[in-house]
């Protein structure tokens, strides 16, 4: 993977990040966020960090706080994201992660 594919998280992911993963492991959540789940992916376009957001939401509802999930997901995401959107129960439209985030976040 070259450099210039990664891509920071947005501050909503970052808060995400912070409500479910322990404070030990969240820079190796964010790591494979930044490194894994970023503008390698493929039929992506994405080029900010709030493009993203879906996908990464996804990746992190699917973690349930457990980086071996979270690298899962990652994986997954760079298989097919549209799977792994569909895996979180985000295929059907392109709003529902927010809604999640609002569930998590408060």
């Amino acid at each position: 993977m070259s450099a210039d594919s990664s891509l920071p998280l947005s501050p909503a992911v970052r808060a995400l990040i912070e409500r479910i993963f322990a404070a030990r492991s969240r820079p190796e959540a964010e790591r494979i966020l930044v490194q894994e789940c970023a503008g390698n992916l493929p039929l992506s376009a994405a080029r900010t960090p709030e493009e993203l957001d879906r996908v990464r939401c996804a990746a992190l509802k699917l973690s349930r706080g457990r980086l071996a999930k979270l690298q899962d997901a990652a994986r997954l995401a760079q298989v097919d994201w549209r799977d792994l959107l569909m895996a979180a129960g985000f295929g059907g439209s392109t709003t529902a992660h927010l809604e999640w985030q609002r569930q998590i976040l408060g």
